[in-house]
């Protein structure tokens, strides 16, 4: 099991099998695709296909969603990271999304932030990834906060399928500005 990124709060690794039935827990939620065109899974086999995508693109990629686990109890409470975007999305082919899904029970808490800014750091620093982008359904105004608080800019709204969503992007010199900051902050 590959650990990618740790937290205060959280470990970020390699989403697993053994991960089902938390995951389908999660995706299986209607709140949780509420901003997502309402389609929320119905089987485990469903969530197996799913976490054996996420594993597939590890090996393609080199990168792919990781599951987010809260080091207080050992839970899988969702997924968050990194993933290449290959087809036409926007007028865009072949850049990196940051994205997040969290168990409801676990909204709230500040942990959608800190794991995007886990997978930002991990993009930059490790992937040397020249920017980011970050998407959100224009009505979900928490996701569109996440993104903002972890750095990025929005750029332009746009059509995913029918859905109206906001594009946001953070490059690594912005990244690197944000860093600088936060270490004079800390002085």
């Amino acid at each position: 099991m590959k650990i990618f990124a740790e937290t205060e709060r959280l470990i970020l690794r390699e989403i697993l099998a053994k991960d089902v039935e938390a995951f389908f827990e999660m995706d299986s939620n209607a709140e949780v695709h509420k901003y997502l065109g309402n389609n929320p899974i119905k089987t485990l086999d469903q969530a197996f296909e799913l976490i054996a995508n996420v594993q597939q693109q590890y090996i393609d990629n080199k990168i792919g969603r990781w599951a987010v686990i809260e080091k207080s109890t050992g839970e899988f409470i969702g997924w968050s990271g990194l993933k290449l975007i290959k087809e036409n999305w926007n007028n865009h082919i072949n850049f990196y999304d940051i994205g997040y899904r969290l168990n409801p029970k676990y909204w709230q808490k500040g942990y959608a932030t800190e794991s995007a800014m886990a997978a930002l750091a991990y993009g930059f620093n490790n992937l040397n990834i020249s920017e980011i982008i970050g998407t959100a359904n224009v009505e979900n105004k928490a996701s569109r906060n996440t993104l903002e608080k972890c750095g990025l800019k929005f750029i332009e709204k746009f059509y995913w399928n029918t859905i109206y969503c906001d594009w946001l992007r953070i490059t690594n010199e912005e990244w690197n500005e944000i860093k600088f900051k936060n270490k004079i902050q800390k002085l």
